[in-house]
């Protein structure tokens, strides 16, 4: 399922957050949205399923999603948080049965059941499926907030910073899977991502975002340069290429003033 952005702002008050973002997202791949802190990683992930209310055109398989119900957005796009801490008890299974809602109301049936357990399987979970959420591992957690949203059966998954609070061991579990469900089901994915070595190793598309705007954008080898880190994040850095895909050694940052 294809996404296209078509001059999508968005601003904090006066502050300009999005300014003319146009891009177009094709199915079956992996896209990391990355730039400096405060360029609009995390609102860009939040327009593309409306939690925003944002200025332009957003098409999902060429329905604006400004015409869409919410349940109907929520048919078709599964979205990750960045923060996904729980101040109450829930097991594993409730917490993925809670992404059946779009398709259900109080009450679910045998088939949402069904799906839950697939998705749990798929994902190696069954056997925390009656767990608390709250005393799993970090990694864990995040496999399960990532099967809630697979149990809303989504074409497009967005995921706000999904490896941020995690150490490398869980980044490249939960990393592997994302590519895993990318293979298997051809779907979507858009992450907001900070780490650049994680992204260009993982990602078929980067996004850069600078000052509101899109300042590059393409496969990781085209865009992962020392000219681009230099322009976008001030960081003087080689780039070496590794298995075919780049990856950074920062040297220092450019000093500003005085």
């Amino acid at each position: 399922m294809e996404v296209r952005l078509e001059k999508v702002a968005f601003s904090y008050g006066k502050s300009m957050v999005l300014d003319g973002i146009s891009i177009r997202l094709e199915p079956g791949n992996i896209v990391a949205v990355c730039g400096p802190n405060g360029a609009g990683k995390s609102t860009l992930i939040k327009c593309i399923n409306r939690i925003l209310s944002f200025k332009g055109t957003i098409l999902i398989s060429e329905k604006d999603i400004n015409t869409l119900k919410m349940t109907q957005i929520s048919q078709q796009v599964g979205y990750v948080p960045q923060d996904n801490a729980q101040v109450f008890s829930i097991s594993v299974f409730d917490m993925v049965m809670m992404g059946r809602r779009p398709y259900i109301g109080w009450r679910s049936r045998e088939k949402d059941r069904e799906k839950v357990l697939e998705i749990l399987e798929l994902l190696g979970l069954s056997h925390l499926g009656f767990r608390d959420f709250n005393q799993l591992s970090g990694g864990q957690q995040q496999k399960v907030i990532i099967a809630r949203a697979l149990a809303q059966e989504p074409d497009v998954l967005l995921l706000d910073e999904p490896t941020s609070s995690l150490d490398l061991g869980h980044q490249l579990e939960v990393m592997e899977l994302i590519q895993s469900l990318v293979a298997e089901k051809n779907i979507l994915v858009v992450m907001s991502v900070h780490d650049l070595n994680l992204a260009a190793w993982y990602a078929d598309q980067i996004i850069m975002l600078k000052e509101c705007k899109v300042a590059c954008s393409g496969v990781p080898g085209d865009i992962i340069t020392p000219e681009n880190i230099l322009s976008i994040y001030g960081v003087v850095a080689q780039v070496k290429i590794e298995q075919e895909k780049p990856y950074i050694i920062p040297l220092h940052k450019v000093k500003t003033g005085g």
